[in-house]
């Protein structure tokens, strides 16, 4: 049942009122299982639930008077009935996946509600962009919120998009069903300078009734921070310590702690509720990024659960954490994110409160999901062709468009480099001595080059610099034209054909992911919808994600999850120094750097 299709409360109400007082019969009745109550913390033994229009209408010791000769009766042998889970902030672009595909990919981990910012694809086809993604969600069995994305280009002056986003996007989007509130308002720099564009589009979404995304990516907890919090963001997922998940908590925002694919920041913030005893209805947990094979081979939401009940938190604070808290974040309470009655009808399943092993999922009243395998369809939009053809990066590159330039007559020069942080987002401004042969300066040790080669406006335009932590040996390269926010693409590598052969490599099949090693290519993920997602089965995108991260393996590299943090080093609003198609970009200043040193 598409969202759109999909009974209200009222709607439902005088059915869910004859079923609850035995005059009609439910849908569904699970019977003998442990109700996980989130809004009392509580386990309650031997209970059942009756669900009628996909809505619990009797949560109760004996739904025995619920029970017609047509209701399917599921015996839950006193499993755990816990509320399907919720992923408080997430890009679905980031699965390398459409949203029919992500949906269909998490739904047996027991993810029933996801809200979602797709600002990716905002900087690469605009609002009609986002309205696709926003539409293909509203088909799906489980609940996909929209949140508007508020940036694009995130930095602005600091980078070019493929398009634009502005107030009155925001403002047009604010009316579509299914979008809740605005996206993470990146531009944290232009809230606390009091910035007209930013504060009319967190106007414009808090005079909608609706909630504000916050992300403010400095460890800055002076005036900054409390001017940001002052602008009207609700959240925030950027800390990465205790001390941020505590100021933010005590400003009044949400603070939620995500454990994506490379972003491990749970551990090192839950102390705030496990250790200083904060309350944890301040707490959100959430996923950010997680690319496909993430999703596959090791769970969504539920891994994150899992993670902080292995972090030490207890196992009902960490459900609470994944659903009720979320939930009523985004005002929506009384729709999702409990076993109550009145509330859709999203469950799952489970033997064990700790290990969260999945073992049925029911989503809206309706079995989506048994012991590991979607028994639902993921309806797919039909997405046009102007999505499908968006790398255009113009002539075709040679070793030449790699080449950097010292300054005449330097023998050596000192450059500054993007240090990359395992598990971390943010990265390191480094610098470094770098030897000059014939003119051109080379890498050592553990530096490689970087390029960012334009591929929205087929200016041909190439930014080249310096990267290092990822390991890289031997003449390598890796392409991705998935490259947070401004999704240019991005070349790493040590080696200048390498290179070159990887972004052609790229242009000719529309956008993905591809690594070269010796003048062969290791390993190829086509992203043919806007260089950033492919329509394919999640298993076979990450079989083919599984490909680049062996090959990412056999050219040196040995970081967790290397392929994230290759996909943020243009993300400049995210400290210390990445870069874009107007240079590097010192993001503790917000201002473009030289590459090298005078």
């Amino acid at each position: 049942m598409s969202t759109a299709n999909f009974k209200t409360w009222p709607q439902s109400a005088p059915r869910l009122v004859n079923v609850a007082a035995g005059r009609a019969a439910a849908d569904l009745v699970i019977k003998g299982g442990t109700w996980v109550n989130v809004h009392t913390r509580e386990c309650l033994e031997n209970h059942d639930l009756a669900i009628a229009d996909g809505r619990f209408a009797y949560c109760g010791p004996d739904a025995n008077h619920c029970i017609g000769p047509d209701t399917e009766v599921i015996d839950a042998q006193g499993r755990y009935m816990i509320p399907g889970l919720c992923d408080g902030h997430m890009h679905i672009e980031s699965g390398m996946l459409t949203p029919a595909e992500f949906t269909r990919a998490v739904i047996p981990h027991g993810t029933t509600s996801m809200f979602t910012d797709p600002h990716e694809i905002a900087n690469v086809l605009g609002l009609a962009g986002v309205r696709l993604m926003h539409d293909e969600a509203m088909m799906q069995p489980i609940n996909v919120f929209t949140q508007m994305p508020s940036c694009a280009p995130s930095a602005p002056g600091l980078e070019t998009t493929g398009f634009e986003i502005s107030a009155d996007d925001v403002a047009e989007a604010m009316a579509w069903p299914g979008v809740i509130g605005l996206g993470e308002m990146m531009n944290f720099p232009g809230v606390v300078n009091g910035n007209p564009q930013m504060l009319a589009e967190i106007a414009a979404t808090q005079n909608a009734g609706k909630t504000v995304g916050g992300h403010y990516a400095s460890p800055d907890l002076g005036p900054a921070f409390h001017a940001y919090a002052a602008g009207g963001p609700a959240d925030d997922h950027e800390g990465t310590c205790e001390a941020d998940a505590i100021a933010r908590t005590r400003q009044g925002m949400r603070h939620m702690m995500r454990l994506g694919s490379a972003w491990h920041d749970v551990e090192s913030q839950i102390t705030a509720v496990t250790e200083k005893g904060l309350d944890p209805r301040g707490f959100i947990l959430c996923t950010d990024d997680s690319h496909s094979g993430t999703i596959v081979n090791e769970g969504h939401m539920n891994r994150v659960v899992r993670h902080a009940i292995e972090c030490g938190c207890d196992p009902l604070i960490a459900l609470q954490m994944a659903t009720i808290n979320t939930a009523t974040h985004f005002g929506l309470e009384r729709d999702i994110g409990s076993i109550a009655p009145g509330r859709r009808a999203d469950v799952i399943l489970t033997s064990d409160l700790k290990t969260l092993p999945i073992e049925q999922v029911i989503a809206r009243g309706q079995t989506v999901a048994r012991m590991g395998i979607c028994e639902v369809e993921c309806p797919h939009l039909d997405w046009p062709r102007h999505a499908r053809s968006t790398v255009h990066m113009g002539p075709a590159k040679n070793a030449d468009a790699f080449e950097i330039s010292a300054p005449d007559g330097a023998n050596s020069v000192r450059a500054n480099v993007i240090g990359v942080v395992e598990n971390q987002a943010p990265t390191k401004a480094l610098k470094a001595d770098l030897p000059v042969t014939n003119g051109l300066v080379e890498t050592t040790g553990d530096i490689c080059q970087i390029a960012l080669v334009e591929r929205h406006r087929a200016t041909g335009g190439v930014v080249n610099g310096f990267v290092s932590g990822f390991g890289y040996s031997g003449k390598m390269a890796m392409a991705s034209t998935v490259a947070h926010d401004s999704h240019h693409m991005i070349v790493v590598g040590t080696d200048r054909e390498m290179m070159a052969a990887a972004a052609n490599r790229l242009s000719d099949v529309g956008g993905g992911i591809s690594v070269w090693k010796d003048g062969a290519e290791l390993a190829l993920v086509e992203l043919p919808i806007a260089g950033l997602m492919s329509d394919e089965p999640a298993k076979d995108v990450a079989r083919k994600a599984d490909q680049m991260v062996q090959a990412m393996q056999d050219c040196g590299c040995t970081l967790n999850n290397a392929y994230m943090q290759h996909s943020l080093l243009a993300l400049v609003v995210i400290p210390e120094i990445r870069i874009s198609d107007l240079g590097l970009v010192d993001v503790t200043q917000f201002q473009l750097t030289p590459l090298f040193e005078s």
